[in-house]
């Protein structure tokens, strides 16, 4: 009987020193995604570019079109928009070859960064909203 509980502890201690290991690789995913693939247009600290480049920085938008966002990620967006009562008419370029899972952590991090204290997403949710994503046109 001992020997078996040894052996669960043992292989307890192995899968939760596993697990660990894969989260804390993964937790500052969505921070380095948007500092690879956002930074250098919606800036640092996420207050866009006056005038030209809306911001990720407590931007209405990101409330307001909650369902489009994991869209507007992959497939980019052209024509205007409106941010936090301001218009813009940027064309952002898409990141067609971001999987679910980096939609979702980079999206996540921008919900609840640079003051935006927004509901966070599932990637089962991102996964149905990019599957629903219209055609993507040349």
């Amino acid at each position: 009987m001992r020997r078996s509980n040894g052996i669960v502890v043992v292989t307890g201690i192995l899968a939760l020193t596993t697990l660990t290991q894969c989260f804390t690789e993964r937790k500052n995913e969505g921070q380095r995604l948007y500092e690879a693939n956002c930074q250098s247009c919606h800036m640092e600290d996420g207050s866009g570019l006056r005038n030209l480049i809306p911001p990720v920085a407590g931007a209405d938008y990101l409330q307001e079109h909650r369902e489009e966002l994991p869209c507007l990620i992959r497939h980019g967006i052209e024509g205007p928009m409106v941010v936090n009562g301001q218009e813009y008419n940027r064309a952002m370029p898409g990141l067609e070859t971001m999987n679910t899972d980096d939609v979702t952590n980079l999206l996540n991090y921008i919900q609840t960064n640079f003051g935006n204290n927004n509901e966070r997403y599932t990637l089962p949710e991102v996964g149905k909203l990019l599957e629903a994503c219209p055609p993507h046109r040349q």
